[in-house]
């Protein structure tokens, strides 16, 4: 082989072995990087239904009686040897007082005490014992304001106070002192629903409030009222305002009571009840300036008392539902199933008084009572149809 052929061969044989040397060795790995997290792809964001918040719902019923228009014929009756017991008067009627979330009394005459000298027409002074009895009965709150509020001056209405709030019942339109007159009432019930309970009285029979103790009795009073029923709305759910007014022994309402009642249900009450005619007036409901509804009893007779005319003897026991809706932070409150269950006081000879449902009364106990009740459920109704009468 010559020299430059040679030299030629040497170098491609060199080449070769240099080719098949890199052509084994292994390629390097490239690191990962560490702590990389694998990246999925994003799911589309799906909003949330806003769900409707669920109605909640809460219930009470409230009963109001009329006028405890306690004569002497009435105490002397309950008279014992011990003091005064005024059970027996109740007992048929305890049942449906009882019956009831808050039960309402308008106490006409003022419960002085015995110590004051008990006295009745036309200056009444009772015994304490008509609240005991009234407490025992089922009756949660009571109305002081009302024409014989100043009956027995300062020292009676100071005397009846102390026994109210020893026996730890509410009372409303007469207080002990400015502080007093201040507060609402307002009854706080275990199902989650407050009522205030306002009174108010059209007058005192011309017996002067005296000089700087206005608190002694809540008199009509538009302005003072409005006021009244704005502080009320703010601190319970409900307003019941007690209005002593109308004129006696008529048994439909005057136009100033249809007036008052049309005042207070601008002004958002809830339900208005009547007494001072001692007969019984017929139910109503009442559109507010707002296009809210207010139940109104313009009167609802005497529960009980001496009084010896027919109508003068028929009283009732009124009952109606408030409503309580929650939903989130709206709540409203409405008044529904207006109910009534006639009274009459029984006696004979002045003696042995007892409320009876009418209802139940016999033709021994009532002559015609089957057309006397009629005739006063049609009478209670005529304006509102829907009213449902307790015969149970």
């Amino acid at each position: 082989m010559k020299r430059g052929k040679l030299v030629w061969f040497l170098l491609g044989l060199l080449l070769c072995v240099l080719i098949a040397a890199c052509s084994d060795k292994e390629p390097e790995e490239t690191a990962e990087p560490e702590n990389e997290e694998t990246t999925e792809p994003k799911k589309p964001v799906v909003p949330k239904e806003t769900k409707e918040p669920e109605e909640v719902h809460k219930e009470i019923t409230i009963s109001a009686i009329g006028d405890m228009l306690i004569h002497n014929t009435v105490y002397e009756d309950a008279q014992t040897d011990s003091g005064y017991n005024f059970m027996s008067m109740l007992e048929r009627v305890k049942p449906f007082l009882n019956d009831t979330t808050i039960t309402f009394a308008n106490q006409e005459t003022m419960i002085g005490g015995k110590l004051l000298g008990l006295s009745s027409y036309p200056t009444f002074n009772s015994p304490y014992a008509v609240g005991d009895v009234l407490k025992k009965s089922g009756v949660d709150v009571v109305s002081l304001a009302n024409n014989h509020t100043l009956d027995g001056g300062e020292e009676a209405i100071q005397s009846a106070i102390e026994h109210w709030e020893s026996i730890d019942m509410m009372y409303t339109g007469a207080y002990k002192s400015e502080a007093d007159s201040n507060k609402i009432r307002v009854y706080e019930t275990d199902e989650g629903i407050s009522v205030a309970f306002l009174a108010y009285t059209y007058g005192t029979n011309g017996l002067q409030v005296p000089e700087g103790k206005n608190f002694l009795v809540n008199l009509i009073d538009k302005e003072i009222m409005a006021s009244s029923i704005q502080k009320a709305k703010k601190q319970a759910d409900a307003v019941v305002l007690s209005m002593h007014f109308g004129n006696q022994y008529e048994r439909l309402p005057s136009e100033g009571q249809k007036e008052l009642v049309q005042f207070a249900a601008d002004n958002g009450v809830n339900v208005v009840l009547g007494h001072h005619p001692h007969v019984l007036q017929p139910i109503d409901w009442v559109e507010g300036a707002n296009g809210n509804k207010t139940l109104v009893a313009y009167s609802l007779g005497n529960f009980l008392s001496g009084q010896d005319e027919f109508y003068r003897r028929i009283g009732g026991i009124f009952k109606f539902t408030i409503h309580k809706t929650i939903k989130g932070e709206k709540e409203t409150v409405e008044v529904k199933s207006p109910q009534l269950m006639p009274t009459f006081v029984k006696y004979s000879n002045w003696a042995n008084y007892q409320v009876a449902p009418m209802y139940q009364l016999t033709n021994d106990e009532l002559a015609n009572t089957e057309k006397h009740y009629q005739e006063i459920k049609d009478h209670m109704s005529q304006w509102v149809p829907e009213l449902e009468f307790i015969e149970e």
